[in-house]
């Protein structure tokens, strides 16, 4: 039996958490009377970590059927980005054009759920906004916030974070980060009186202490103290104003700067473009220069790091980088002095271009998967970079090119709703008929398409033909005439399809093109020529395609082409041969997160259930129904694409009757994805690497189009469920 995962995505705790025992009750006590709770305070309070440990106590408590998930907002400079945030941290993959919101609400909607929302102060309008939507309609959701600032929701309760007021919490946190950073430090009866005077002066507040617990290598405790002194006076001198303990932060973090040596305060600065979390290979190139040579970078970062300017993770064998929102804000600040920052986000653009173009060329390739993990990694730096192109003018086309290239993730990966707001936002930014316009327009259309947004896709993909043909763009003409192909395909216009398939083909094959797309283009001819009633063609295009997605590692595509091939099978009353290929082609799209991908071999696997449990099959359309939501119109609206849902309903509903279906449908669609897929492939065995049967023959068809198959049976998906008597 398979066993749900819990729901959720909370990060493990680097270190040690201390104190804020009463701090964690007060959250717990909050969360169980309201349904929105925010925490507030200084940068570097705490904010965060306490709302982790107070999640995670929640996650452990099991109230939350619906999981606990936490969006983190440090890093989203655009507001209109924050419900697409949001829908990313809960994993939310929506490919309709109702926007991220309503998906988001779709999705909550019945779930008890809590949500996470961290470092709200850079979009606090945007997140009261969506925030305010949520609990509106979503009478299951409880939402705990960290801010700067009160959200200014209705029903919202402020729970204020001060610093560590007991000073033995603020002594026992110094002691912990101090003995971190220089193994076999403690405080006993000769030091505590200066640590704890250390921790008086720094107001008690945990960010400042563990700066200056990161000292301890180079410096005694009095002499920490000492510097600081210093820095309080200078500060003083200088008038500034605001609340003490904003003082005490800025004195901690800007004695942390001072001294640091003229190498890391650079280094610091430039590192500042980052958003979110980064690799050493991304820091060389944004950040090495003269005064910073490539060769010293890894040294002056892990300087930082001793530091602890700089945070250190590893996950799934990788070291990642990160600086703390506050920190990161001081030296955006130093960069802008030192009027370096249009350079320098101009150089994180150009390795993140340079980034999005190695997934491009590596999708059609055995490390497709890498590139989709890699990508889901460097979204935030990706969308700093697309943001950085489409506010700065003479940036505009690269910023078209960015946004365009991207197009494996937001077709491949399920990001269609955040890929056509970046791909809208840059084809509004210029209109001039260039090759950027050109891709730019046909990947929109692409993705308009996949949406049920036929008539913007067409009016796109005109456009980008009649300029691509002006221009002497053959690439793109290619590719208008394909993602034609695919609208006429969804609409069944099957001989125009098949005609503007043949013609794209014949256009990638002129220019020596072949990637996942003109892979796509083969995979979408098969379909309309079994679909027209030539299914040993379909199976020949089909094999052509295996072994070229075999040669190159290509698993996305190929994907698809199982499916076409399984949908061959059942037509041809071969239903080993059509569950194995329709649970693969469900396993790799499962993988990439593609929902198109997934429901169709839901759909196909839940038709060769029918034959044997219809009960099952029932559940399994409900799971697939629940999908479509996501998706948009429940296939596609197309008849041809419709026959094994059309009959595995009529099937299941003979069996069951009406009631029986309705109850077994309904248990399906209260399944999340995970577990629907899951579900699906309950009894489907792993196909043998490499190997898949032929057909025994064609079955009969008619004329032109293809019948609906009568029920098949013979092997059977795992033993049989109890099925309910009809009513």
């Amino acid at each position: 039996m398979h066993q749900e995962r819990t729901p959720g995505n909370l990060p493990g705790e680097l270190n040690h958490f201390v104190g804020r025992r009463r701090e964690l009750g007060e959250v717990d006590r909050l969360l169980g009377k309201a349904r929105m709770v925010t925490l507030t305070g200084v940068g570097g309070v705490g904010k965060t970590r306490l709302a982790l440990r107070a999640a995670a106590s929640a996650a452990a408590t099991g109230g939350f059927g619906g999981g606990v998930w936490l969006a983190e907002l440090g890093a989203v400079r655009d507001p209109g980005l924050v419900d697409h945030a949001v829908a990313a941290a809960l994993d939310l993959t929506d490919h309709t054009m109702r926007g991220p919101r309503a998906a988001l609400v779709g999705f909550l909607t019945g779930r008890e759920l809590l949500l996470v929302l961290d470092c709200c102060e850079g979009q606090v309008d945007a997140a009261a906004d969506l925030t305010e939507a949520l609990l509106r309609q979503a009478p299951g959701l409880r939402v705990l916030a960290t801010s700067r600032q009160p959200l200014g929701v209705p029903g919202e309760h402020v729970l204020s974070l001060e610093p560590l007021a007991d000073p033995r919490e603020a002594v026992e946190l110094f002691a912990e980060r101090a003995a971190a950073a220089q193994p076999g430090f403690r405080v006993d009866a000769g030091n505590r009186a200066e640590v704890e005077e250390l921790c008086r002066r720094l107001d008690g507040i945990p960010l400042a202490l563990e700066l200056a617990a990161g000292r301890v290598r180079a410096l005694s405790v009095p002499q920490i103290a000492g510097r600081l002194d210093d820095r309080f006076r200078l500060l003083t001198r200088r008038g500034s104003g605001g609340p003490e303990r904003h003082r005490a932060l800025r004195t901690a973090i800007g004695w942390s700067h001072e001294l640091c040596t003229p190498q890391e305060r650079l280094l610091w600065a430039r590192l500042s473009v980052f958003a979110g979390d980064f690799d050493l290979e991304a820091a060389e190139y944004v950040c090495a220069g003269a005064e910073v040579p490539a060769e010293t970078m890894v040294d002056v970062l892990a300087d930082l790091v001793d530091k602890s300017v700089v945070l250190c993770r590893e996950a799934a064998g990788a070291v990642r980088y990160l600086l703390l929102d506050t920190v990161r804000d001081y030296g955006l600040g130093w960069l802008r002095e030192l009027g370096e920052e249009r350079r320098l986000r101009g150089r994180h653009r150009d390795w993140y271009l340079g980034f999005a173009t190695w997934g491009e060329m590596e999708w059609f390739s055995a490390r497709q998967a890498e590139v989709s993990a890699s990508t889901e990694r460097e979204l935030a730096n990706l969308r700093a970079a697309l943001e950085f192109s489409l506010e700065v003018p003479e940036e505009f086309r690269t910023g078209q090119y960015l946004a365009a290239s991207l197009w494996f993730f937001w077709v491949g990966c399920g990001r269609l709703a955040e890929g056509r707001y970046w791909l809208e936002r840059a084809l509004t930014a210029d209109s001039s008929p260039t090759g950027q316009r050109a891709k730019a327009l046909w990947v929109c259309g692409y993705v308009s398409i996949l949406q049920g947004d036929g008539t913007a896709a067409l009016g796109m993909l005109h456009e980008c033909r009649a300029q691509a043909l002006e221009t002497g763009n053959a690439a793109a003409v290619a590719y208008a005439v394909h993602r034609m192909g695919c609208g006429a395909l969804l609409s069944d216009d099957l001989p125009r399809a098949k005609a503007l398939f043949e013609e794209a083909l014949g256009h990638y094959r002129t220019l020596g093109e072949l990637n996942s797309n003109v892979i796509m283009a083969e995979v979408e001819l098969a379909m309309a020529v079994a679909f027209l009633g030539d299914l040993e063609g379909g199976i020949e295009v089909c094999e052509r395609i295996r072994e070229t997605c075999e040669d190159h590692g290509e698993r996305w595509a190929l994907a698809y082409a199982l499916y076409t091939r399984a949908v061959i099978a059942w037509l041809q009353e071969d239903p080993c041969l059509a569950a194995e290929l329709a649970a693969e082609c469900v396993r790799i799209n499962h993988a990439f997160r593609d929902l198109v991908g997934i429901v169709l071999g839901i759909e196909l696997l839940a038709a060769l259930t029918a034959s044997h449990d219809a009960q099952e099959a029932a559940v399994l359309q409900g799971a697939a129904g629940s999908i479509w939501d996501a998706v948009g119109l429940p296939v596609f609206g197309s008849r041809y694409f419709g026959i094994p849902h059309s009959r595995c309903e009529e099937l299941s509903r003979a069996e069951l009757g009406r009631a029986g279906y309705e109850r077994a449908f309904a248990e399906g669609t209260g399944l999340d994805l995970d577990s629907a897929v899951a579900r699906a492939l309950d009894g489907c065995p792993p196909a043998p690497a490499g190997h898949h049967r032929r057909p025994r023959g064609p079955a009969p068809v008619g004329d032109s189009a293809v019948p609906d198959p009568r029920p098949v049976s013979g092997c059977h998906r795992g033993p049989a469920r109890p099925r309910s008597a009809p009513d």
